[in-house]
């Protein structure tokens, strides 16, 4: 099966797709990335895998971005099973650091950046329901989208093409609950053009397999589009709303006593007769709507100008969480308190304009992005902090400040001919991230935090690549990378005192990729080696309190390989498999902190040392049938990660581990418009005890959070088309 690419920088890029022909893009494999022009995938000088709609409606229930993305190599996707956080992802060691949330890499949903100007990013509003595909740009070329893009993930919606209403049903283990209803439709002419529109809403629950972890979501999503003879429109809103018990991390020891427990902590039910038994009821509530707008015009054929685009979006994001914070550590002057409540507003706009000049493409354009956070703490108790009255409420106001970051940008791309299977593809991203806080909390010796700061960056990036057949290319990459520091980076520095970590820098890296592809109908092949040194390397002085201090730590080093194949062996058997094998590694020693109270970094660390995070090596391998005497497809799936290192001094890791998957898919006609999808799987078939994921550098020493343990899930879609 053929698959189309498409990895744009903004929403103006998803609607490129949209509107060409569905025929024309079947013919072959097409992508649209930090190129000039939609190119075929053997023709773009860099890695890019494309997950298609059909594998994500056979991985799960279309709740989590990680069910899929073990097929591509290079990223990681880790399920925490706690949506009091969000999932933790990596591309070639970048943001493998972050102890929650998203950081390093830019990620899009239907181009509106899900990625904040100071870097933080968050996937947890991503309808994959009604994805058509995820795009993952690994490696240089990812600089083209600007500043903390050590790698991209984009979603893209699925055009209308046709009229389609789906009804879902989805009931797994643990308590899994999902009901989902969408619709798909040609509205017909309107002001000269074709209007259509998609619509979904869908509604989770979930008990989790470990008490304190249970999840409520709604999301709903709308698309409308339009296009005439040289205009396309497309007007997209999401809305999101979240909450979540959070079961928190468990020490080693913890671990391997019980893997389904949770830490007291986490737990409701705190009885002030009995003070030194803390129960926080730890959780988290989410709510988030956006909405995006793109224009996008084609001028007349033979002119110089080929195409404009302009896009618009804007959001709100609220959130409330309620942590485990010891009211002792509370009592510190420059506590922020145990309950984190923050307002966001955030949006940004857009224009390109795109330049066929003989055998030269050329883009130009202009980017823009802001967020501003309205944030608050309280405290998480009532009465004395030695003896709580109660504990997981919102209590005393402790913080109160206006955090603000903007971006604005401007890039150039170009693709030349060179010579017969010859082409060099190039490009400049340069910007400014600026960066302030506005404290209003001024209470005794709680002084005023306010600061700024700016960061400066100019992305340049070049690509070579040559076709010496049709069947088979090879590129090289090269390009240097720019990473700020995320507001929440700044927001605390070391020994206590107050305003931003105005020592933390910005961090610069060198990467070069080299790569081959190889297309045939029975066989495909991706193979990348890529080596990145960095400078300014940002990492973990302490992470302790509910606060995390960063420093940069000096020089470090990631290279390795990813390999990917498929191999349709008959029309009923395919087998697939995705390999990668990664050196992350502190080039330097220094001083980190692993306790507190911790005055002054006082653990070594030493070079040659693991970055958190990271693991030496992974895979992930599918073999699918399709026997013809049974209806449907048969597959079994594999995955093993190598041992994942928890903290940097390399003292905990969490062990390797390898699962096997069944799964079956069918499809039944249900006479000539209707039709039932059904989808079976059995994910740890062998019921293995592991460490899905690290909460990097924890203080607590509660690294660790344990995987799914065997989970069945049982999803049914009717579908009806007119």
């Amino acid at each position: 099966m053929k698959s189309v690419v498409l990895l744009p920088s903004t929403l103006a890029m998803a609607c490129l797709l949209a509107c060409v022909s569905p025929a024309a893009l079947a013919q072959s494999e097409v992508v649209v990335t930090g190129s000039a022009r939609a190119q075929r995938v053997l023709d773009a000088p860099f890695a890019i895998t494309v997950v298609d709609g059909s594998a994500l409606r056979d991985a799960g229930p279309m709740i989590n971005l990680s069910e899929a993305m073990a097929q591509v190599p290079g990223l990681v996707v880790n399920n925490r099973n706690n949506y009091a956080q969000d999932l933790q992802i990596s591309s070639r060691g970048f943001g493998a650091r972050a102890a929650f949330g998203v950081r390093g890499l830019r990620l899009y949903t239907d181009g509106i950046p899900a990625t904040m100007p100071d870097g933080q990013g968050q996937v947890a509003h991503v309808d994959l329901a009604g994805a058509q595909r995820i795009e993952v740009l690994r490696g240089p070329f990812s600089v083209l989208y600007g500043a903390n893009s050590g790698g991209v993930v984009a979603v893209f919606t699925a055009p209308v093409k046709a009229g389609l209403a789906e009804v879902a049903l989805d009931a797994g283990s643990f308590g899994l609950r999902q009901g989902r209803v969408s619709v798909a439709a040609p509205l017909g002419e309107v002001a000269g053009g074709a209007l259509d529109i998609r619509a979904s809403l869908s509604k989770v629950e979930l008990d989790g397999f470990r008490p304190q972890s249970a999840a409520d979501r709604q999301l709903g999503n709308v698309r409308l589009g339009w296009q005439g003879d040289r205009d396309t429109v497309t007007l997209l809103v999401s809305d999101h709303n979240q909450a979540a018990q959070d079961p928190l991390g468990l020490t080693l020891a913890d671990f391997l006593a019980n893997p389904r427990q949770t830490t007291s902590v986490a737990l409701p039910g705190y009885n002030p007769a009995n003070p030194a038994d803390l129960r926080f009821d730890t959780r988290k509530t989410i709510r988030q709507t956006q909405a995006g707008l793109n224009w996008r015009h084609q001028f007349a054929d033979g002119g110089v100008l080929r195409e404009s685009s302009l896009t618009v979006y804007e959001g709100s994001r609220g959130v409330t969480q309620w942590q485990s914070i010891t009211p002792g550590a509370q009592v510190n002057v420059r506590s922020g308190g145990g309950v984190v409540d923050f307002d966001r507003l955030y949006g940004g706009a857009e224009g390109k304009l795109a330049f066929r000049l003989g055998a030269t493409d050329l883009v130009l354009g202009l980017n823009a992005e802001m967020q501003q956070d309205d944030r608050r703490g309280y405290e998480n108790f009532t009465g004395p902090s030695a003896a709580p009255t109660t504990l997981g409420v919102t209590g005393r106001q402790r913080r109160d400040e206006t955090n603000r970051a903007t971006t604005t940008e401007g890039f150039v791309q170009a693709k030349v001919p060179l010579a017969a299977g010859w082409d060099l593809t190039g490009g400049l991203r340069a910007g400014r991230v600026e960066m302030r806080t506005h404290d209003r909390y001024i209470v005794g010796l709680n002084g005023d935090d306010s600061g700024e700061m700016a960061f400066s960056y100019a992305n340049p990036v070049l690509g070579l690549h040559w076709s010496p057949a049709p069947e088979w290319a090879l590129h090289a990459s090269a390009a240097r990378g720019f990473e700020s520091p995320t507001l929440g980076e700044l927001a605390y520095r070391s020994g206590g005192a107050g305003g931003f970590n105005t020592d933390l820098k910005g961090q610069t890296s060198r990467q070069l990729e080299l790569g081959a592809k190889w297309r045939s109908t029975a066989v495909e092949l991706d193979a990348t080696l890529f080596d990145v040194n960095t400078d300014n390397e940002i990492g973990v002085l302490s992470n302790t309190g509910g606060r995390s201090i960063f420093q940069n730590v000096g020089q470090t080093r990631r290279y390795g390989a990813e390999l990917a194949g498929l191999w349709r062996v008959t029309s009923a058997l395919r087998l697939r498999a995705a390999v990668s094998a990664l050196h992350a590694s502190y080039s330097n020693g220094f001083l980190t902190c692993t306790a507190t109270p911790c005055p002054a970094a006082n653990v070594a660390v030493d070079a040659g040392n693991r970055i958190a995070g990271t693991q030496r090596s992974s895979g992930w391998a599918e073999a699918a049938w399709r026997p013809g005497v049974v209806p449907g497809e048969f597959a079994l799936e594999w995955r093993a990660v190598a041992r994942t290192m928890a903290n940097d001094t390399n003292s905990a890791a969490a062990p390797g581990y390898a699962l096997a998957h069944l799964r079956w898919s069918g499809k039944v006609a249900l006479g000539a418009v209707d039709a039932l999808e059904l989808l079976a799987r059995v994910d740890n078939l062998l019921d293995r005890a592991y460490v899905g994921s690290v909460i990097v550098n924890d203080g607590n020493q509660r690294f660790f959070e344990p995987g799914t343990p065997r989970s069945l899930l049982l999803s049914l879609r009717w579908q009806h088309r007119w």
